[in-house]
């Protein structure tokens, strides 16, 4: 089996190119959702988060979404905080994931793969890149967020031209470029 890892900054349509490969028959683990499902779920994560953050983390024993993001995207330190309490869960939880699955290739959606470290769980990294125009104008529609929330969200990710040299492979979405034909052709060149 191999393990993919996709990767972008926020708005790059990374869960766009994960649709189509889910359309292919690729399997694929959505690490924002499993993290928000074991931060809702895992009693380690519950106990540590509400003795960081407070008691108003969890409110009738529901995840506290905006005190989460207030929390989160305060400052790169809290960022830290809150990962090194869910990302190794998260990392457990995928590993057990692909282990579980069936297909010759798996796929990982990890916006943070490189920052957390997550290039180690799988064997070949992609980033969907898109300029950062474009990339602030899907976020901003998408999320319903000012562009000064969105572009305190992009200083916490690291630096696209970093990914782009860490990355195996890169797809381009910019709006232009055919998304299929690269598809194709990564899988052709995986094959090979």
């Amino acid at each position: 089996m191999t393990r993919l890892g996709i990767t972008g900054g926020i708005g790059s349509g990374k869960s766009y190119i994960c649709q189509l490969l889910a359309q292919r028959g690729i399997p694929v683990y959505h690490c924002d959702d499993e993290a928000k499902r074991l931060m809702a779920e895992h009693p380690d994560i519950r106990e540590r988060l509400t003795r960081l953050i407070g008691e108003h983390t969890y409110i009738n024993n529901v995840l506290n979404k905006p005190a989460i993001a207030s929390f989160l995207f305060a400052n790169a330190e809290n960022a830290a905080r809150i990962n090194s309490i869910v990302h190794p869960l998260v990392r457990q939880d995928f590993l057990q994931w692909a282990e579980r699955q069936q297909a010759p290739l798996v796929a990982q959606e990890c916006a943070l793969l490189f920052e957390s470290g997550f290039q180690d769980t799988v064997d070949k990294t992609i980033l969907v890149y898109a300029p950062k125009r474009i990339r602030l104008q899907r976020a901003m529609r998408r999320d319903h967020a000012t562009q000064a929330q969105i572009l305190a969200r992009m200083a916490q990710q690291m630096d696209e031209r970093q990914k782009r040299r860490r990355a195996d492979f890169t797809i381009r979405n910019d709006g232009r470029t055919d998304l299929n034909t690269q598809i194709d052709k990564l899988l052709d060149d995986l094959k090979s």
